[in-house]
């Protein structure tokens, strides 16, 4: 599948979803619209940082989980929208990955 096609199936509406879904049931209903997709912003914030978005490289991305958990860490704290807890943060990011595995986005 070409790249274009894969940004294409991409969807901000499912991906929050399919986020809100999958949070740890004590997580449920604890997050606005607004505060999980400012985390995903973060992530996809990372990606650009690291070149994982550029469409003319076709290297295979290899996502360090520990690095990005660290940076949304940092940045969150930095930019205080609101108090998240390490394991809120892992959640959403977790939540986002899964969502973004079950399109094959960085196969």
């Amino acid at each position: 599948m070409s790249e274009e096609k894969k940004v294409l199936d991409y969807d901000e509406d499912d991906s929050l979803k399919f986020i809100q879904d999958h949070l740890p049931e004590e997580m449920k209903n604890e997050f606005s619209d607004d505060e999980i997709n400012y985390i995903v912003d973060l992530i996809y914030e990372f990606y650009e940082e690291k070149g994982f978005l550029d469409e003319n490289d076709d290297t295979e991305i290899e996502i360090d989980e520990d690095e990005l958990l660290e940076y949304i860490i940092k940045n969150a704290r930095k930019d205080a929208i609101r108090e998240y807890s390490d394991e809120q943060i892992e959640a959403i990011v977790s939540g986002e990955l899964a969502y973004c595995d079950t399109l094959n986005l960085f196969d």
